[in-house]
């Protein structure tokens, strides 16, 4: 882990501290509970932001893809086994709509014209991190930029 990241992953953690002990999203209007496993996720998925792309990359060191970053972040965050491409790990969630959306799940793409083609882990506020292929790192976008948002496809969740 570089500086860098273990500076952000402190950031993170000081400001999840600083926010009390609501276990309500805020701004929700369901009220939606946050998961202990999806913070961890989304906690962990921030340690990887600049991690280089690597198609094909499972881990941190030799590079990252989209599926191999969620594989990786699952497994070291939350203990649960996601593997395969992006389109095989759609097939392994629970579908659930956009609006139920929660830090540490999963939303999908099609960005290769074919179905769930690129995979991305939702932190909350409308972004995510995912491993794209464009710029070689790892980093945060947003759902409704006008590239994703146009090819956006679908949210799974794979715990609680």
């Amino acid at each position: 882990m570089t500086i860098r990241n273990f500076l952000v992953l402190c950031c993170v953690l000081l400001l999840a501290a600083c926010g009390g002990v609501s276990s309500v999203r805020p701004g929700s209007a369901d009220n939606t509970p946050i998961s202990d496993k999806g913070n961890d996720i989304v906690i962990y998925s921030l340690g990887l932001i600049d991690t280089n792309y690597r198609f094909g990359g499972k881990n941190p060191e030799a590079g990252l893809d989209c599926s191999g970053m969620v594989s990786y972040v699952y497994k070291q965050a939350a203990g649960l086994k996601v593997t395969g491409s992006a389109a095989d790990i759609a097939r392994q969630g629970r579908p659930i709509t956009k609006a139920e959306l929660r830090p540490g799940d999963l939303v999908f793409f099609n960005t290769m014209h074919r179905a769930f083609s690129h995979v991305g882990i939702y932190i909350g506020d409308g972004r995510f991190i995912n491993a794209p292929s464009t710029n070689g790192k790892v980093r945060i976008d947003r759902l409704d930029n006008s590239y994703y948002a146009a090819r956006f496809e679908a949210v799974r969740r794979y715990f609680d």
